[in-house]
């Protein structure tokens, strides 16, 4: 603690500085009780300079220690958060989205990360915080989630090619990765609706234009038919609902109007209504790239706006 208080009097730490306090930082974190680390840790997530080497060490201890840093440190650039989010565990991820502004990079990395991530348990988290991965190993890693990822795209692809799904693979029987859990309750939040629809329409592996369209119902009943068909929580889903569509957050009895739209959803309907909906956006997004326009009786395009489904120039 005294060396990292030493190195928070610095202003403006010049080059050798940053060096020497790098040097010391990985001994001196090591030969430190948990208590000292973890007042390190959040002493550092206020630090507007911190070596490149100390900020991916920091943010790849366990989250007990790295949550902090990873939710509000300034030093973390894309390339690094990016990183610690395709390394570390699902509750590193959740930090990372609890950060104040996140750069479109950043949010199309985390939506990209489909799979759930392992959550390092107990013995991995005490191997992990002892020493830290040998090259061979963090290219073993890299190579099993490249597989993965890999595994994941067939699999998606394999599904999509079948018109008659089996009961296993209904999108009421699936659940939001915690990935896309966390950036629909983050955007939701700070009512940042196009980032919602973008998320919302990853889940549902459909258009951006669905998930525009379902959010347009003014009632809020169509998002919270889909959310209860992607399995999110019942308080996450009362709590985005209320944020885009306030009129739902308004009680009568003790219950708000929220509570009774969500409790008069069924899960296996939802799932079936939701399907109708995927299927019908997977056939206009086939028409609208196929489609050619049409020639007009004078040889020119007639101009056709997709979204309002009507001809803007014709001529008869």
């Amino acid at each position: 603690m005294a060396t990292v208080t030493s190195f928070e009097s610095m202003p403006h730490p010049s080059r050798s500085e940053l060096r020497q306090f790098a040097e010391l930082f990985g001994p001196l974190y090591s030969a430190s009780s948990d208590e000292a680390r973890r007042q390190a840790v959040a002493a550092l997530s206020q630090c507007p300079k911190v070596p490149n080497a100390v900020t991916f060490f920091i943010a790849s201890q366990p989250i007990a220690i790295a949550a902090p840093f990873l939710t509000s440190s300034p030093c973390l650039d894309d390339d690094t958060l990016i990183a610690v989010a395709r390394t570390q565990g699902a509750a590193h991820v959740r930090a990372i989205v609890r950060r104040e502004n996140l750069s479109p990079k950043v949010v199309d990395a985390l939506v990209s990360l489909r799979h759930d991530l392992p959550v390092a348990g107990p013995q991995e988290k005490a191997e992990h915080h002892s020493e830290p991965a040998s090259p061979s190993a963090a290219a073993a890693q890299e190579a099993e989630r490249r597989w993965r990822e890999d595994e994941l795209r067939q699999r998606i692809k394999a599904l999509a090619s079948h018109v008659h799904r089996s009961s296993d693979d209904r999108l009421g029987l699936r659940t939001l990765s915690p990935i896309q859990d966390a950036l629909l309750v983050r955007f939701a939040r700070n009512r940042e609706g196009a980032m919602f629809a973008a998320v919302l329409a990853d889940s549902l592996s459909a258009s951006h234009w669905l998930a525009e369209r379902i959010m347009l119902d003014i009632s809020g009943q169509q998002l919270a038919t889909t959310l209860k068909a992607l399995g999110m929580e019942e308080t996450e889903a009362l709590y985005v609902l209320q944020r885009f569509y306030s009129h739902l957050d308004h009680e009568t009895n003790g219950v708000t109007r929220g509570q009774f739209l969500w409790n008069s959803l069924h899960a296996d309907e939802c799932g079936r209504r939701v399907e109708a909906w995927r299927r019908a956006d997977s056939y206009t997004t086939r028409e609208s790239e196929f489609a050619e326009p049409a020639a007009g009786t004078d040889g020119e395009a007639a101009a056709v706006s997709p979204g309002a489904g009507r001809i803007l120039r014709s001529r008869g």
